[in-house]
């Protein structure tokens, strides 16, 4: 009978450089978590905001050059006047985004080695900050394309997607301890909150669409979509209206169901914001798109955004108040 050894297990890697540089780090608390995930929704929605001021007061190309703002000079300079100065500060905020995203993600990583990791958090944070430079990139483009309203739409949905991610990045972060909160384990009532998620969508892409046939193209001379403002307007309310109908669905279905955890509040909240996103909606057509209510327009549309992504999570999850203990991995 032979015999061997017991084998010396191998020496645990040595951590990178980044990974010493992280575990000197504080640990971060979980309200420092949740603040950073407010902080990253906050800033996700003001972007969109500022974009649509660029857009609103014709500073579009105030910088006529991507990454420079124009040749030979990276900023903006006085001969530009305040249109450059607009959308150069517009381009600073996006340091602003990635400063927030950054230090998201450390502080989701120095968890890691503590007896509360949340990797709950990882794929959020690292998506976020994961297209701060692509979305620049983007941008970028609709400076070369000279704000061909297509790209100046597409640019905008990513941001109101990054806007959902991050929604779902605050709900995960209040959740004590990194907890997984019980399922509501309705399968109807979360297929409706998923369709009312999916005509939220619709509905802003198709008001992205009737911005980009009308005007506020973000300079006097840029090109416009070329589709009747009317017709695609006329589309973009019937949108609304299914939209409207789907969430007094949800609601009273929720409802109906005992309003298991917040799905009812947050139908609610929901039905609040669409409301008034209407009339804000119908208010700037009748007066013709003045400056001002486009840009509040733009705002409800992020708010949108939150509340459809967090009625939907209201149909999965219950409140992080009857939570069970996160699994060891």
């Amino acid at each position: 009978m032979t015999t061997t050894a017991p084998r010396t297990p191998a020496p645990a890697p040595a951590p990178s450089r980044v990974g010493r540089l992280v575990r000197w780090l504080p640990l971060p608390s979980e309200a420092t978590l949740r603040r950073l995930a407010v902080a990253s929704l906050v800033t996700q929605a003001g972007i969109i905001v500022t974009g649509g001021a660029v857009r609103l007061t014709d500073s579009g190309l105030g910088c006529p050059d991507w990454p420079h703002c124009t040749q030979g000079s990276l900023t903006a300079t006085p001969e530009m006047g305040l249109h450059g100065a607009i959308e150069f500060g517009n381009r600073l905020l996006t340091f602003v985004l990635g400063a927030v995203a950054l230090a998201m993600l450390v502080a989701v990583i120095r968890t890691f080695d503590s007896d509360r990791p949340r990797r709950d958090l990882l794929v959020p944070a690292a998506f976020l900050l994961g297209f701060i430079p692509a979305q620049a990139v983007i941008g970028g483009i609709t400076v070369w394309t000279d704000l061909n309203p297509w790209v100046v739409m597409f640019h905008f949905l990513v941001s109101t997607v990054l806007v959902g991610v991050a929604t779902v990045m605050v709900r995960r972060a209040q959740r004590p301890m990194g907890a997984v909160p019980e399922r509501v384990g309705q399968p109807w009532l979360q297929r409706l909150g998923l369709l009312t998620l999916a005509a939220t969508a619709a509905v802003i892409y198709l008001g992205a669409v009737v911005t980009g046939s009308g005007p506020h193209a973000g300079d006097p001379d840029s090109k416009r979509t070329g589709l009747d403002v009317a017709v695609v307007t006329q589309v973009h309310a019937d949108a609304v209206l299914v939209l409207v109908g789907l969430s007094i669905g949800l609601y009273f279905t929720a409802r109906a169901l005992g309003s298991p955890g917040r799905s009812a509040r947050a139908a609610a909240v929901l039905l609040v914001v669409e409301a008034a996103q209407g009339v804000v909606g119908f208010v700037q057509y009748r007066l013709e798109l003045p400056e001002l209510l486009v840009g509040l327009h733009m705002l409800g549309a992020a708010l949108m955004v939150v509340a459809a992504v967090d009625g939907w999570l209201a149909t999965r999850w219950l409140p992080s108040d009857r939570s069970v203990p996160q699994p060891a991995r």
